[in-house]
């Protein structure tokens, strides 16, 4: 979605003749599986999103900082999910694009928007997390009050997305060939603008984030751990749940992408098998690291106690609706009224869930 590089490859490499290809891979069969796998992530991805931004967004205003990212994340989500069936069906049809060059360049500038935001505002509410555990004194990132600065930070992070995605999307474009084709590709120095770009990526996108989810994240199970406080032990293992399943779907897209630029910068290094490989490849790994759309809402909403007691208010309460008013969809869900007990709240600081937040 983010880079066509099978279209690329008459730029950056010489003619296949100068190799011994031996592989022979079955294109017809990775499109089926491709168009399989969009399709259940389409239809996952959608109802559990939906679900999360409809439970959550009547607690935006008056939600922690943790929440509001997780708000963020399910919207970044929801947006990337959206853009699916474009591109479900330009991998059956083999890359042809029957959208027109405005859906072209919007779609994409979409996608690589949320590419960004859905792992900065993870990375957030991460680093959140930590600091309500290890420093609960210490002022949030982003605070209830004063409002413009959380704001301020949220509109930051998606603006430094659309930066970045623009730094792509200016080259995309509709470009007829055999078909219609919507390509990546700029008209000079392909070479140097696809390093480029793939090394902003594995920074922005990969390395940074990565690096605050898995420090935070172990950080915050060895203070989880000495806490006398924490009574959940056996949850411990979802912290670092989470830094495995953010490497599971980012690791082998980036994996592949850094190969890819190393052969762009020298295309002799490695020998044709190596290339189609890559080449074939990357579509697969591209659409696997989507899974994050469907991982996201289960990990940090419907693992949570406090969510699907907001999930079930808010389903009662729109097909019941002359039926006794259920407890606020904001008001913690721990069976006691709406007051919380410094130890509940101290117990609630301890959590290792990421979405075990009072509002």
């Amino acid at each position: 979605i983010s880079y066509d590089v099978n279209s690329t490859s008459d730029y950056t490499h010489p003619p296949l003749w100068y190799y011994e290809c031996t592989f022979d891979l079955d294109r017809d069969a990775r499109r089926i599986a491709l168009f399989l796998l969009y399709l259940f992530l389409f239809m996952v991805g959608l109802a559990e999103n939906s679900l999360v931004v409809w439970v959550n967004w009547r607690r935006r205003r008056s939600a922690s900082g943790v929440l509001f990212c997780v708000i963020n994340v399910s919207l970044s989500d929801l947006m990337v999910v959206l853009t699916m069936p474009f591109f479900m069906l330009e991998v059956t049809m083999d890359k042809v694009w029957i959208w027109g060059r405005f859906l072209c360049k919007v779609t994409h500038l979409i996608y690589i928007i949320n590419f960004y935001s859905s792992s900065f505002f993870l990375a957030f509410m991460t680093l959140e997390r930590y600091l309500s555990l290890a420093r609960p004194n210490a002022p949030p990132l982003f605070p209830l009050q004063p409002k413009h600065k959380r704001w301020l930070l949220c509109g930051g992070l998606w603006l430094l997305s659309l930066v970045l995605a623009l730094l792509e999307n200016v080259h995309v474009d509709l470009l007829e060939w055999d078909e219609p084709g919507c390509y990546m590709v700029p008209e000079q120095n392909y070479t140097e603008w696809f390093v480029s770009v793939a090394f902003l990526c594995l920074i922005f996108q990969f390395l940074g984030p990565a690096s605050i989810i898995i420090t935070c994240n172990i950080l915050i199970a060895r203070a989880a751990r000495a806490s006398p406080d924490v009574q959940g032990r056996r949850d411990l293992w979802l912290v670092h749940v989470y830094s495995l399943v953010f490497l599971a779907c980012w690791l082998p897209y980036h994996s592949v992408m850094f190969l890819l630029m190393l052969d762009d910068l020298n295309p002799w290094l490695m020998s044709c098998n190596a290339v189609e490989v890559l080449y074939f490849s990357f579509s697969v790994v591209q659409c696997l690291s989507l899974f994050h759309c469907i991982a996201n809402p289960i990990l940090y909403n419907f693992l949570s106690k406090s969510f699907r007691s907001n999930l079930v208010n808010s389903i009662v309460s729109r097909i019941s609706p002359l039926m006794p008013a259920s407890a606020p969809a904001d008001a913690p869900a721990n069976g006691t009224g709406n007051a919380v007990s410094g130890k509940e709240r101290k117990l609630s600081n301890a959590s290792t869930s990421h979405s075990e937040i009072e509002s």
